[in-house]
């Protein structure tokens, strides 16, 4: 069978962010377990995927849920994955509640779509785990989702709420000839996903680190836009943020790793601890960024505050040198009378205003004060940039 196609995913909106608030507001005082779906939820598309060691083979049943349950009981000695994408049908999301033994409570979790990282485990050892799918947009924000996955004898179910994801990479490798994922017990496609999301956090991570040396560069421009600190600072509550995200997926994959072996193998758990190295090596990159962009934030300030001090230096340069400059022309311009009105001199009132080399002389005098200062504030040091 061909693979199906996925649609794009639709950008979130603040229509959506109210739809999403709306639904939380009205879970709050309910009985546990009641299923809500948001406002506005993408209809469900059911995806399966069934293998085994020779053939893999993979169909939409959109529409199609009693064909889907007939593929799942012919063929028991395969492998599936059932991949459901979209809440948008809640009398569905209940017959497959019904159908595949999901508790009320673990549902009203898929449903919720915005639990942290956690893993459960069920009374016949089967596994809940919750992941979360991150992306740094161009609006310089973390878009995470949520993937819910439960474990079975022969099958990993899957929960996600968009049709697009960043699973891709692994239905290829389950696609492949010789691919090593087939022969696997169905409990490493369950370890496989997590670490797919795990392994996303890294470009997630690449793209913040490269967007943090644009913004480092930004701030010793001579003609920097002047939203740069807001930028600074959205780009900082991404990277708290991611950090919130990661913990509870390394604290998930601790507690697998404590699990009897009758629930996670040990040959599994090898790679959940490879999966959990990964998480911390995240945690550590979340740590870096967000000291180099709190660094960074102090930067932008600090040139700020000395970009400040050359402007006020120039400034006052200005105002020293025509300080004295004023109180010359000033004493100049006052009013005082050369004779008493009955033709007797006052001599004391400035005769030099009536001499007719007065005004050159003046002028001489004032571009003398000018060039003193200068050379004063050149010999200082205070006409150097500072650079």
């Amino acid at each position: 069978m061909a693979p199906p196609d996925s649609s794009p995913p639709a950008p979130a909106t603040d229509a959506d962010r109210a739809a999403l608030r709306e639904t939380r507001a009205q879970r709050v005082g309910q009985r546990p377990g009641t299923l809500t779906v948001r406002p506005g939820a993408p209809t469900p598309r059911l995806f399966l995927m069934a293998y085994d060691e020779d053939n893999c083979d993979e169909a939409e049943y959109t529409g199609r849920y009693d064909e889907l349950l007939e593929t799942l009981r012919t063929g028991p000695g395969r492998k599936y994955w059932l991949d459901v994408r979209g809440y948008g049908d809640l009398p569905l999301l209940e017959q497959l509640m019904e159908n595949f033994n999901l508790h009320p409570l673990q549902m009203e979790d898929v449903l919720g779509d915005y639990q942290r990282a956690k893993v459960e485990v069920f009374d016949d050892n089967r596994l809940f785990l919750v992941s979360r799918m991150t992306e740094f947009t161009t609006n310089l924000e973390i878009d995470d989702d949520q993937l819910s996955i439960f474990t079975g004898p022969n099958y990993v179910l899957t929960f996600q709420d968009d049709y697009e994801d960043c699973l891709e990479v692994l239905r290829n490798r389950l696609r492949g000839p010789s691919s090593q994922l087939r022969r696997r017990p169905i409990a490493y496609l369950a370890y496989a996903l997590t670490d797919v999301v795990l392994d996303h956090y890294y470009p997630t991570m690449a793209a913040i680190g490269d967007y943090i040396e644009e913004l480092e560069d930004s701030i010793f421009v001579a003609r920097r836009e002047r939203r740069l600190l807001s930028r600074i600072l959205q780009v900082k509550k991404s990277v708290v943020r991611f950090r919130r995200l990661v913990y509870p997926e390394r604290d998930k994959i601790a507690e697998i790793l404590r699990l009897p072996d009758e629930v996670v193998p040990e040959d599994i758990k090898t790679y959940y601890r490879d999966c959990y190295d990964h998480a911390i090596q995240a945690l550590d990159l979340a740590e870096s960024y967000r000291d180099n962009i709190s660094s960074l934030a102090d930067l932008y300030l600090s040139d700020q505050s000395n970009r400040m001090n050359e402007v006020m230096k120039v400034l006052t340069i200005i105002s020293s040198i025509f300080i004295p400059l004023s109180f010359v022309v000033g004493l100049y311009g006052m009013n005082f009378q050369r004779d008493d009105g009955h033709g007797h001199a006052l001599p004391l009132n400035m005769p030099e205003l009536y001499q007719p080399w007065g005004y050159p002389v003046l002028l001489a005098i004032l571009a003398f004060i000018v060039a003193g200062q200068l050379y004063y504030f050149w010999r200082k040091g205070w006409l150097s940039s500072g650079d």
